[in-house]
């Protein structure tokens, strides 16, 4: 099968497009998982807004355990792409197979520690009496199902990286649309309600998994699906190369439990529940910024690793360029609509007026700094691409800190209807500390790379 992008040849901002769109449309419609659960969850007659909010407790939590593929997904990706730019097909086969064994291993780690430990931590991250039953019922039957996820997820990256964008667009679509289809039979027709939602979620993601599986066992990509060669080196460096996209979305999903908790701690009994059902309509919002705003960083890393690997500096600055203008542009039109459809966004959850009021105001006060974020996340995922780790790792966490920092002092002193202030604040100010980072080590990373390259090509002349 024809490769349908040369990372090293075609002209810069048409592959930039071709990679970061399908990749952007693809997360776009992986949030519909959640989003449609929540939306169906919050349109049962009578037990709605409780039972939404109990699914906004796992939110996070699911979350946080696809982000174990996304930590070797996009540890492994980069690095084969660099091995395909060095015209190193024998590495790169033996990337993927080491990240194929870690996944399945560490899927099978996960879904037992979260099926035997789900009732203290549900409490512990903000289940009150009334939502447990629910965030039980949902956790129990997606975490039995969670290899599906972690495999099409983490597997994906691996088709991106190796220029079939489209292709992995399709692995998501195909999945999204069965969860469409399967919720309101499962939800309304079969009357399972809350686990109706996850059955439905977990046979949508063994589809997606078994699309991608198949297309990475075929003879149609150039590096394939293989068994053996493992090394525990290799696997080391790919949890480091992976580690900050991992931290990001990680830590993401650990401040919003921490941001339930804080609701619940300072809304206190019905209206901590209240306020988590609104950050739960909010927050499903703002993963349709977040979400597709890391599938095209993430999609234009492989560019960014190709070329590094094949020493082409130009080609790594027109990439990382063209990724901050669409990244920009993006955000722009999703300030637009958080100020123009929000409102019609919430009523999809609920009809309640209160929920609304507030829901759209949380929408508009996490989306005022977007512009910044986009920034950070070209920055941040540019330097996961080209393998520079430590400053990927260190920004990250310099931004979960100062947010969970927050999140902490802001309902202390201007109380917690203002605690959706710290993501703008923040988003602010991590852009600022990105850029600075940027400007002071890109060109000395790619100087050294330019150096050794050199260095490595004269050894072999005098051989």
């Amino acid at each position: 099968m024809r490769r349908e992008n040369n990372l090293g040849t075609d002209a810069m901002f048409g592959l930039v497009l071709r990679l970061a769109i399908p990749a952007m449309l693809a997360q776009f419609i992986n949030v519909l998982y959640s989003i449609v659960d929540r939306i169906f969850i919050g349109n049962i007659p009578e037990i709605g807004s409780t039972a939404l909010a109990g699914v906004g407790i796992c939110g996070p939590i699911v979350t946080l355990i696809t982000s174990f593929s996304i930590w070797i997904g996009i540890g492994g990706s980069p690095l084969m792409s660099i091995k395909m730019g060095e015209n190193d097909r024998k590495g790169a086969t033996k990337i993927m197979a080491n990240c194929f064994f870690m996944m399945i291993a560490m899927a099978i780690v996960i879904t037992a520690v979260v099926i035997l430990f789900r009732q203290p931590l549900l409490m512990l991250f903000g289940a009150s009496e009334a939502t447990f039953p629910y965030a039980n019922t949902y956790m129990t039957i997606y975490a039995a199902g969670s290899l599906f996820a972690i495999l099409s997820m983490g597997m994906n990256t691996f088709i991106i990286c190796q220029g079939y964008s489209k292709i992995a667009m399709m692995s998501v679509a195909i999945g999204a649309v069965c969860n469409i289809i399967l919720d309101p039979i499962f939800i309304f027709a079969f009357d399972m309600g809350v686990a109706g939602a996850a059955v439905a979620t977990v046979i949508s993601q063994m589809v997606s998994c078994a699309f991608v599986l198949l297309f990475l066992f075929s003879g149609r990509p150039p590096i394939r699906i293989t068994f053996g060669g493992y090394d525990g080196t290799l696997m080391l460096r790919i949890l480091l190369t992976g580690l900050s996209p991992f931290l990001i979305v990680a830590l993401d999903s650990v401040l919003i439990i921490a941001m339930n908790m804080v609701l619940q701690h300072y809304g206190g009994p019905g209206y901590g529940d209240q306020l988590v059902t609104c950050y739960t309509i909010a927050q499903s919002f703002f993963l349709m910024v977040t979400m597709p705003l890391g599938g095209i960083t993430g999609a234009t890393q492989p560019v960014l690793g190709f070329n590094y690997g094949a020493c082409q500096m130009d080609r790594v600055r027109s990439g990382q360029k063209n990724t901050l203008i669409l990244c920009l542009v993006f955000t722009a039109v999703m300030m637009l609509a958080a100020h123009v459809v929000s409102p019609y966004f919430a009523r999809l959850f609920t009809n309640d007026a209160f929920y609304i009021d507030l829901s759209v105001k949380a929408i508009q006060i996490m989306t005022l700094m977007i512009l910044p974020l986009a920034v950070q996340y070209t920055i941040v995922d540019g330097f996961t691409g080209l393998s520079a780790v430590r400053y990927a790792i260190s920004l990250s966490l310099f931004r979960k800190t100062l947010y969970f920092a927050a999140m902490v002092i802001i309902p202390i002193f201007w109380g917690i209807e203002n605690v959706f202030f710290a993501e703008p604040v923040v988003d602010l100010i991590s852009s600022i500390v990105s850029v600075c980072v940027f400007l002071k080590c890109m060109n000395s990373i790619l100087r050294r790379r330019e150096e050794r390259v050199k260095l490595e090509h004269q050894k072999t002349l005098t051989m």
